[in-house]
């Protein structure tokens, strides 16, 4: 493991009980740092804390419900000093199905989440980062917000969507110390294949040149250099992890 500088710094990672999210802190606490753990999912969220130890912090929240998110904000900041960093890793798959046949509620779920969710978080952490003249927000998209996977519009949308927000905010903060910046994954293995069909999962590893799926690790690894100073002139930008699938 190359070593990376997030000494002495905090970050908030959403979903950070379990997938992409835990193995993010994970990364950021080996490189010095602690973590507060945001989850919709209390119990996991705590044992994850437990887990990686290191003083780790655990809070409940819906990303979903702005409440929720402001809440969430008050009772971190009455544990750590400063947010550092923030890593928007929550997220949903939605239902493996065509446009025309999609459940209505489950595209709000979606977007709920993967948009919406985004966007409440960012919009309450940035005016902390602004403050202290310093911070990394660091959004998951996907591939499938570059390409567009069939039977998956919602989710494909909401990546999308959430790599559009990335460039706008990274921009209305390039003049601040605060960075902005998202990462596509291709398909990762972790337990969100369990809301994906088995057809759904061939056909995204499939796509991927390298033949197989991506890792958390490998996710974590770039998550958290963009979480340190060494990511200095990069904002707005989407940073590719998709085996080769996607190289724009």
């Amino acid at each position: 493991m190359n070593q990376l500088d997030f000494q002495g710094r905090h970050a908030v990672v959403t979903g950070g009980a379990t997938g992409l999210g835990y193995a993010i802190a994970q990364r950021l606490i080996a490189s010095g740092g602690t973590v507060t753990l945001w989850d919709r999912d209390e119990v996991s969220a705590q044992r994850a804390a437990t887990a990686l130890g290191n003083g780790t912090a655990a809070v409940a929240v819906n990303v979903a419900d702005h409440d929720s998110v402001q809440a969430a904000v008050k009772a971190t900041r009455g544990m750590a000093p400063t947010v550092d960093a923030l890593v928007n890793s929550a997220g949903i798959t939605g239902p493996n199905t065509r446009v025309w046949d999609y459940p209505v509620q489950a595209w709000r779920d979606v977007m709920d989440v993967n948009v919406n969710g985004l966007f409440h978080c960012c919009r309450e952490v940035v005016p902390l980062m602004r403050a202290q003249g310093w911070g990394r927000i660091v959004n998951i998209a996907s591939v499938a917000g570059k390409d567009g996977n069939p039977n998956a519009s919602a989710y494909s949308a909401s990546k999308a969507a959430v790599i559009a927000l990335t460039k706008s905010l990274g921009k209305e903060l390039a003049d601040t110390g605060v960075r902005v910046n998202c990462v596509t994954p291709a398909a990762v293995k972790t337990a969100i294949f369990d809301q994906m069909s088995a057809e759904h999962i061939q056909f995204m590893l499939a796509k991927i040149p390298m033949g197989r799926f991506g890792t958390p690790e490998e996710v974590a690894a770039m998550v958290a250099w963009l979480c340190t100073d060494d990511c200095s002139f990069s904002t707005g930008a989407v940073f590719d992890l998709s085996g080769g699938r996607s190289t724009y």
